[in-house]
């Protein structure tokens, strides 16, 4: 079974380990800081001529890193409540495949193996499955068979009472074969 994330090499450079959060100061950072040194210089330069286009300026840089403060916390907020959906959907498609919850909830990381689905069984569960259409078919025809009453051909008859036979045996062996042992086979009917 493959992880399909939550290592810590498929993690972003920009992971925060100590906080456990994407860290969006990694991002947001450098696109800030020119905004933050336009708006001081901005400002520097209206206090120091006192002219109106100086604070013109000065509240149009203002503007712009307002808007722009206000784009990175709402894509942090968008990001937080995405990735809690991303999880929330996660546990709910392990439950409903019969898996544990996503390992990133429960335990940060760790990637545990619950079953592994070998080739071979889906192989086996084919084959099976073909053994299972092949004795519907031969009951079929046996039921038509009698139901003709004193004009029904025994012969048909007994050629699929004998592959019905012939099918279930070796259906068995599939199923003995798959465990390596030579053990009863044990599990739960399922209606």
């Amino acid at each position: 079974m493959q992880s399909l994330g939550n290592s810590e090499s498929s993690k972003p450079s920009a992971y925060n380990t100590a906080t456990g959060k994407f860290s969006m100061l990694r991002i947001s950072g450098p696109g800030m800081m020119v905004f933050i040194i336009a708006f001081v210089v901005a400002v520097i330069f209206a206090a120091n001529q006192n002219d109106v286009v100086g604070w013109i300026v000065a509240i149009i840089a203002g503007f712009w890193l307002a808007l722009a403060a206000f784009v990175v916390f709402s894509i942090q907020k968008a990001a937080r409540k995405a990735g809690a959906k991303l999880t929330e959907a996660q546990n709910a498609f392990n439950a409903a495949a019969g898996r544990a919850p996503s390992s990133g909830s429960v335990d940060h990381g760790s990637t545990r193996v619950v079953e592994v689905r070998r080739e071979a069984d889906e192989v086996r569960d084919l084959k099976l499955d073909h053994s299972f259409k092949i004795v519907q078919v031969q009951v079929r025809v046996v039921e038509q068979e009698r139901a003709k009453g004193s004009a029904s051909d025994q012969d048909t008859i007994r050629r699929a009472l004998e592959t019905i036979e012939i099918t279930a045996t070796n259906a068995r062996d599939m199923i003995k074969s798959s465990g390596g042992r030579d053990e009863p086979v044990s599990g739960t009917i399922v209606d």
